[in-house]
């Protein structure tokens, strides 16, 4: 079984956004740069004036390493594609790149993505697979 994550006070916001189909990031209301991993302070100029917006869901994919060794949580589901993506807001996030079979020649970098949630119990776990010709952002 794959790990489910355990929301603290910081980041719940961003789990009720995955559940509700959304992807949250944090930005700053003095410097209006957006940030991710959740914090009560900005990383950029310090301040505590802070606010959750929703992201576009799109990003492109920055680096990644392809996995061929079990896991905890992932055991007979190899190989998968431990990533980092940039997202559209200039933040990067470390996820797993899904929807496309996990060989070197599926993942240029810079390839265009988007966001999708993975189920986990009650949790929403976001991934991200390649933008299809003509698609958006779930």
């Amino acid at each position: 079984m794959k790990a489910i994550p355990k929301p603290t006070p910081e980041t719940q916001p961003f789990w009720d956004g995955t559940a509700a189909g959304e992807l949250r990031i944090q930005r700053c209301l003095d410097c209006e740069r957006h940030y991710f991993y959740p914090r009560p302070s900005c990383p950029h100029c310090g301040s505590g004036t802070v606010e959750w917006v929703r992201a576009s869901g799109r990003a492109t994919l920055y680096s990644y390493v392809i996995n061929h060794r079990p896991a905890p949580g992932f055991e007979g589901e190899g190989p998968y594609a431990i990533a980092v993506v940039e997202l559209e807001e200039g933040v990067r996030m470390m996820t797993n790149i899904v929807g496309v079979e996990i060989v070197p020649e599926n993942l240029p970098l810079d390839l265009d993505l988007r966001v999708v949630f993975e189920p986990r119990g009650e949790m929403h776990v976001p991934m991200f697979e390649p933008v299809a010709a003509g698609g958006g952002a779930r």
